[in-house]
């Protein structure tokens, strides 16, 4: 459906009508934390079906923002920011700063699910800080709002670039448990709270390897944001 102009000569609405069908601009998020994939970039966004991602992609890459990059030997397909999606990053930098210090934390946080928490709890395990050996992490969610099963393992192989998320018990003896809730551990990576700050709230436990638990805000990062001075704190 074609929609009626602004009737505006006005940048700022050009650039709001461009950006402004529902998820281009978490599309463009995802694809600046690194993600390349369709799956991976799905997983990321959370609440979008397979169907509307192709079809936001397909227009964005129309509009010059996206590159669909395929590799017909290996069969795999990758999509990448363009120059002018790059040349967003100072506007995307200030609407961040602006929502986490003018937008209530439980506002801000009341969205997720367990999924999308531990898609991006992933991204943000710091390898380096963890013992070189395997280390098996379950999370337990207290709200998780969506139907999955509250528990899942996180599974730390030695030299994998990656952990694995397990919604599925892996049958692996568990090293730590994590018992927390979406929006905590959500406050917590985001920079609405911290680890020790949601410890003495009673709203995180730690149990288990001592070495782990201890050391959970070095191999825990928080996003880029985090550090912002003026953060809206979860009440």
């Amino acid at each position: 459906m074609t929609r009626r102009p602004f009737g505006l000569i006005c940048p700022i609405s050009l650039a709001c009508e461009i950006l402004e069908p529902r998820w281009t601009i978490q599309i463009l998020t995802e694809l600046w934390n690194g993600s390349t994939r369709f799956n991976d970039i799905r997983k990321g966004l959370g609440n979008i079906s397979s169907a509307i991602l192709s079809r936001r992609l397909k227009e964005m890459e129309a509009l010059g923002l996206v590159e669909r990059v395929e590799e017909k030997a290996a069969g795999t397909v990758d999509y990448f920011r363009t120059e002018k999606a790059i040349k967003l990053e100072p506007a995307m930098n200030a609407l961040a700063q602006w929502a986490l210090c003018n937008i209530e934390a439980e506002i801000a946080l009341s969205g997720a699910d367990a999924s999308t928490i531990m898609w991006v709890v992933r991204r943000m395990i710091d390898l380096i800080e963890l013992p070189q050996r395997r280390a098996v992490i379950r999370f337990h969610f207290r709200d998780d709002p969506s139907p999955k099963c509250p528990n899942c393992w996180m599974v730390v192989e030695p030299g994998a670039d990656f952990p694995e998320v397990c919604w599925l018990d892996p049958g692996r003896e568990v090293n730590l448990y994590v018992e927390t809730g979406v929006v905590s551990l959500g406050a917590i990576i985001e920079g609405h709270s911290s680890i020790e700050r949601e410890k003495e709230r009673g709203r995180l436990f730690l149990s288990g390897d001592p070495v782990l638990a201890r050391s959970m805000d070095r191999w825990l990062r928080t996003a880029v944001w985090a550090r912002l001075d003026g953060i809206v704190q979860l009440s």
